[in-house]
């Protein structure tokens, strides 16, 4: 048993003597030739707008043959794919859209910015998933679409999600930001729901900085089309000037694109990498007692974009921000709950409405009877995750000798502070 004393934070030995690889820099990313061929080939050319280039509609076309999608359309970020898809979906000001409570804001500020009202529906204790059985029971009159984060990069129930959509003539838009190639008993996520949404964001498996995308196979419903959700409502091979409803400019850009096209062709393997790292820790820590890695379904296969475990507090004589502290100071790079300590309705921006001006927007287009009290009851089981869930920030670089010095200090930090 390790005693408290012993503890790095106390000033015993650190676990981990050397920065562990990093996504925020090339320690934890791979960029080499290829990216620089696409990039030359870019400046070269001169060409660094969506409008006069290339390789935007080439990264768009292989990564729509990836997913075996018809159609996949390029945005500046995830959160702008997932935007595209809410402009696509055309709700009216005051419908409905669920969503999770363990998610990133970048799914609610879509949702909000075209005047519906995300609802929150509690998830999943051993996944962490929006749970389907407490979707149906949400659903009101106003209800438009469900909105699915594969959270952590392993996937939600779409079976029962597509269930209850197609029950209730719901659209379903998978945030795949942290799924990239996870697999749902065999099917890619972003497949299955009727729109699939992707962040190329620095952490995210793979990257080109910031961007997004979004596929579907289909084009054309709510009476819009999906390109143009992303370019101003502008049908430009009309020739001229003509705008046909209110949307944004969310272009990529060439060097994004040429980024993206070097990294898709590189993303099995980072997959793959990312996968064998974290199912190794997941063997190790599976004798460790007041910790539990995030339930993975047999017949899934994750992608690991944080490795989450949850810590049980009646088992560790400690609490989360405690257990985390003395995990990053053995050299591991941790945080407590995702999104946050608190989940994603406790902020300022929903819950006091912090959205156009003084006027409460969406929120006050509310039907009766919907007025959201956003307290601790809303989603009890995603208030007690965000207190007891440690996240790792993962990448492809991570080895087995990383994963053992990760191991071995989780492994101390437990021991330290169980009963």
């Amino acid at each position: 048993m390790t005693n408290s004393a012993d503890l790095a934070i106390n000033g015993g030995p650190k676990t981990i003597q050397e920065p562990l690889p990093d996504f925020k820099n090339a320690t934890g990313r791979s960029f080499g030739d290829e990216e620089i061929r696409e990039l030359r080939d870019v400046l070269d050319r001169g060409a660094l707008a969506y409008i006069c280039g290339t390789k935007v509609g080439e990264f768009e076309q292989a990564f729509a043959q990836t997913y075996g999608a018809k159609h996949a359309v390029s945005a500046s970020s995830g959160t702008a794919a997932l935007h595209i898809a809410m402009l696509y979906l055309n709700p009216e000001p005051g419908d409905e859209v669920m969503t999770s409570p363990i998610t990133d804001m970048g799914a609610a500020i879509p949702v909000m910015a075209q005047l519906a009202i995300p609802v929150f529906v509690d998830v999943r204790k051993e996944d962490q998933n929006i749970d389907p059985e407490k979707i149906e029971a949400a659903i009101s009159p106003r209800t438009k679409a469900i909105m699915v984060t594969h959270i952590y990069g392993n996937p939600a129930d779409m079976d029962a999600i597509m269930a209850i959509a197609e029950k209730h003539k719901l659209f379903v838009i998978e945030d795949c930001a942290q799924a990239h190639l996870t697999r749902y008993k065999g099917k890619l996520v972003g497949t299955l729901g009727h729109l699939g949404c992707f962040s190329f964001q620095q952490s995210k498996h793979m990257t080109t900085g910031d961007g997004g995308m979004v596929i579907s196979n289909d084009d054309s419903r709510f009476g819009r089309e999906l390109r143009l959700c992303m370019d101003k409502a502008w049908p430009r091979n009309k020739g001229g000037r003509d705008h046909l409803f209110l949307a944004p400019n969310y272009h990529m850009t060439e060097l994004q694109a040429a980024v993206g096209i070097a990294q898709l062709r590189k993303l099995p393997g980072l997959v793959d990498a990312r996968r064998r790292a974290g199912d190794r820790l997941s063997q190790r820590l599976s004798s460790c007692r007041g910790v539990q890695p995030i339930a993975v379904d047999p017949s899934h296969i994750p992608t690991y974009f944080f490795y989450s475990f949850t810590i049980d507090l009646e088992t560790l004589s400690t609490d989360g921000p405690a257990f985390v502290a003395a995990l990053n100071a053995e050299g591991v790079n941790c945080f407590l709950g995702y999104p946050g300590k608190i989940p994603l309705y406790k902020y300022p921006v929903i819950r006091e409405a912090k959205t156009f001006g003084t006027s409460g927007l969406p929120f006050t287009l509310a039907a009766p009877g919907r007025n959201w009290n956003y307290d601790d009851a809303l989603c009890p089981i995603a208030e007690q995750l965000c207190r007891q869930t440690v996240c790792l920030w993962w990448n492809e670089k991570l080895n087995n000798t990383h994963v053992e010095e990760i191991s071995n200090a989780i492994q101390k930090v437990a021991d330290a502070f169980r009963h």
